[in-house]
């Protein structure tokens, strides 16, 4: 999740996300806004998965990512692809109000639209994958509370071809981990929080180069102008010499030690938000990874 400056971390796929089981009910928002689902899904959104920072309407920027509304519209455009971030707030005509709880875990879990249609970059569906039930049944519920805002975005355009799948469909229920368990725990929360889509260096075709995991050195352009995924791995030119509180101040801050703020697309708004104990099993879980130069090079 460190990174030196990245793009904003698309959560595309909380642009869809829901439960596995068809059958979830859906409570009144007045319930839903105190169920425990609710507001595990709240800090999920609002935190470690951080949604909003792609979904949030673009021209609410004087308010805080995390607080904006999700009616989407923010532009990805990329070599590869012309995105804008779907709506995902329950208007029934331009969000997810007219999908099915079934439909929405297909959506984030398998990349896969009610329509059948593949959903492409920027979201990071393989990561998604991982999801455990619990929480996005937590997510959902924290959706289907917010208010429905009519927003229709354009349709993303691609330029390369979209892969038929992510792989095979997703049929047994998934538990996250017990966070006692620090470092499979920690791992998790990586995976939920996608940090590798923009921490794993990519090849020339932009396809993810996992066998260098947390190595860096991808380059994300915008309005800031260029920004370099951080080297995560305990490597010389990533976080060997750094303590676990430097870490831990960097992602909460979002300051470098010398108190300069990194640039996006680092969601640092919604990372100020993590728990202490997540942070601590990010932290441990990224002190396991294999030790490889910044950016993969040997």
């Amino acid at each position: 999740m460190l990174m030196m400056n990245q793009r904003f971390v698309c959560s595309w796929s909380m642009m869809i996300l829901g439960v596995l089981c068809s059958a979830f009910f859906v409570l009144p928002i007045s319930s839903a806004q105190g169920s425990e689902g609710f507001l595990r899904g709240k800090y999920l959104m609002e935190g470690l998965v951080g949604c909003g920072n792609c979904h949030a309407t673009p021209n609410e920027a004087t308010t805080p990512a995390f607080q904006r509304s999700l009616s989407g519209g923010q532009l990805f455009d990329e070599p590869m692809f012309k995105v804008y971030a779907p709506n995902i707030t329950p208007d029934l005509a331009t969000g997810i109000g007219s999908w099915t709880d079934a439909q929405l875990v297909r959506s984030i879990r398998e990349g896969i639209r009610p329509d059948n249609s593949v959903i492409g970059p920027p979201m990071p569906i393989s990561f998604y994958r991982n999801f455990s039930d619990k929480d996005l049944h937590a997510i959902i519920t924290y959706l289907r509370a917010q208010p429905p805002i009519q927003n229709k975005v354009p349709a993303a355009q691609y330029r390369a071809p979209l892969p038929e799948n992510y792989g095979p469909p997703i049929t047994v229920v998934i538990d996250a981990p017990n966070p006692t368990d620090q470092l499979l725990y920690g791992k998790y929360l990586v995976n939920i929080a996608h940090c590798m889509d923009c921490h794993n260096p990519r090849d020339e075709q932009g396809k993810l180069q996992n066998q260098f995991t947390g190595a860096g050195g991808q380059i994300f352009k915008g309005p800031w102008g260029a920004s370099v995924s951080r080297n995560l791995t305990p490597d010389e030119t990533g976080l060997k010499s750094w303590s676990d509180e430097k870490i831990a101040a960097v992602l909460k801050t979002g300051l470098n030690p010398g108190g300069v703020h990194y640039q996006p697309p680092m969601a640092f708004d919604f990372y100020k938000n993590i728990h202490a104990d997540d942070v601590a099993a990010i932290i441990a879980y990224l002190r396991t990874l294999t030790p490889v130069p910044f950016g993969g090079r040997k």
